[in-house]
């Protein structure tokens, strides 16, 4: 019989030797689902014994990890901010970077005020679910080209009870809304160059849809219909926040200033590069 320590150095081990980053996190996660105890349990009681069963299902884990699949696709979960998201091969994993949006969004609306969010792009709901379940009287508008996505945010949504306040919408961007009808729009577009794609780790160019990775051929593609589109239908005063290349800012920062937008600045992630644009919509304006 395998008891939980060894089961878990072991994994680590294994992926450590086909040169998976971060392979005793990994291994655990995996360990935890196939095992299904906790991280604490791990720690606390790490001699219990798994059954047959369970070992089997961790060694499928690892078969798969191996095979670069992303732990969260193996699971069929990811964590972000601070809820958990069901994720399929239909929408992008979602990434810590991402986070930075929802940090900037809560900054800027008191946790009791009332708004309304647009999200374009909404895949698994990621961004637009973390920024309402911590303010419980916004109420926010995903769209998405992709109904499988869709299906994905749908389901979040519901499983977070979050479902009474977000409204979810198949649509090219934001064609065919009304203008000045969201205090906050946030996005995180595909901007990866074409050409750039077939770079990528296996984990993303095999497993995250292109659909949400492929920016065109220099990347900024979307963001040269966004930053027109995303003044539209803000408010006066309103907010935007889209994430971008690490090596974007000055193009897409000058794309917003040259559709009228204000304040526009560039936030740095954890890693200290550049991961989102910000900016608003100047209070004085009456329409778009």
């Amino acid at each position: 019989m395998t008891t939980l320590v060894k089961a878990w150095k072991a994994g680590g081990e294994r992926l450590k030797a086909i040169g998976i980053d971060q392979p005793a996190i990994d291994a655990r996660l995996m360990l935890e689902a196939a095992a299904e105890v906790s991280r604490l349990e791990i720690v606390t009681d790490p001699y219990r014994e798994m059954t047959p069963e369970q070992e089997a299902v961790y060694d499928s884990y690892l078969e798969r990890r191996g095979r670069r699949e992303p732990v969260s696709l193996i699971l069929g979960r990811k964590g972000f901010w601070k809820i958990m998201l069901n994720v399929n091969s239909s929408v992008l994993t979602p990434r810590p970077e991402s986070e930075v949006i929802v940090d900037e969004a809560l900054k800027a609306f008191p946790e009791h005020m009332a708004f309304n969010i647009l999200d374009l792009g909404v895949g698994s709901g990621a961004i637009l679910l973390s920024i309402l379940a911590e303010r419980p009287a916004a109420k926010g508008l995903g769209v998405d080209i992709s109904e499988d996505a869709l299906a994905v945010a749908r389901e979040n949504a519901a499983n977070l009870d979050l479902d009474g306040r977000t409204a979810l919408l198949r649509g090219d961007w934001a064609a065919g809304l009304g203008d000045a009808g969201f205090d906050l729009v946030v996005a995180n577009p595909p901007y990866i160059p074409s050409a750039v794609i077939e770079t990528l780790d296996p984990e993303v160019r095999d497993h995250d849809p292109r659909l949400a990775l492929d920016g065109g051929e220099d990347g900024l593609d979307p963001y040269r219909i966004l930053a027109t589109e995303i003044l539209r239908v803000l408010k006066p005063g309103g907010m935007f926040a889209v994430e971008i290349g690490y090596d974007q800012s000055t193009a897409v920062e000058a794309l917003f200033r040259a559709a009228g937008a204000a304040g526009v600045r560039t936030i740095k992630d954890l890693g200290l590069r550049d991961r989102v644009v910000a900016g608003s919509k100047n209070p004085l304006e009456t329409g778009a």
